[in-house]
């Protein structure tokens, strides 16, 4: 069973075809909780069931589900493929350049934390931005 298209919110469909589960990916959850009622706690748990690494970013906590949690992107030892944000806009702009700098292949902002001024910078920098929920996607396999 193929999902539905989904809206990026620019106007961009993305085809059912094209959403496959693709290989495990290495997963930046920033804003990650160890709180089971965040949806950010939530979103480290499914990625995890399905096969993906998260790796929680938050300065407030040590540690979440096990997980090192890193002060920002920029600690994170190794290459992100994807950062999935949990953090409203007033709290993400001061880390705009930091995302950007870490090269994930795409950012997911998660409704909540959508920040346009985000999204053009990582663009501009060649990568891809999807208005998306992580664990809509990682249900419909569209991750």
């Amino acid at each position: 069973m193929t999902a539905a298209p989904l809206d990026d919110r620019r106007g961009r469909w993305h085809p059912a075809s094209e959403m496959t589960e693709k290989q495990p990916e290495i997963v930046a959850v920033m804003g990650a909780s160890p709180k089971p009622d965040r949806y950010a706690y939530k979103a480290m748990q499914m990625l995890r069931t399905h096969g993906h690494r998260p790796v929680p970013v938050n300065p407030a906590f040590e540690e979440v589900l096990g997980a090192t949690c890193y002060r920002s992107i920029a600690d994170v030892p190794e290459p992100i493929d994807t950062v999935t944000m949990y953090l409203g806009k007033q709290r993400s702009d001061p880390l705009i350049e930091e995302i950007v700098a870490a090269r994930p292949r795409r950012i997911i902002m998660n409704p909540g934390a959508e920040n346009d001024d985000l999204a053009a910078k990582a663009e501009a920098a060649g990568i891809e931005v999807d208005y998306a929920c992580t664990l809509v996607l990682l249900q419909t396999g569209a991750f």
